[in-house]
């Protein structure tokens, strides 16, 4: 595949951490369960500084690409189920 979509895909993985943070910022605000959250926040965290600090750098990698696509689906597979196992724990 070409370098532009590498960094396209890269740039798509640091948007959508982005937003996903701030998705969760402004449901914390709603009264939804914090430490679940947050928690599910933090991947997402360092994505978005990972893939910020690769496109400030103009330094992409397919494997750093893969990672976070991974991450990133599977996170959201298991959201819910991890919310729950987790505010059951506390």
């Amino acid at each position: 595949m070409s370098h532009r979509n590498l960094v396209i895909l890269t740039k798509i993985i640091l948007f959508y951490s982005l937003f996903f943070i701030l998705m969760k910022t402004v449901i914390l605000f709603q009264g939804a369960w914090l430490i679940p959250n947050l928690i599910l926040m933090l991947p997402f965290a360092i994505l978005a500084l990972i893939s910020g600090l690769q496109v400030k750098k103009g330094n992409y990698s397919w494997f750093f690409v893969a990672i976070g696509a991974a991450i990133i689906i599977l996170t959201r597979i298991y959201e819910t189920q991890f919310s729950l196992w987790v505010q059951q724990q506390l």
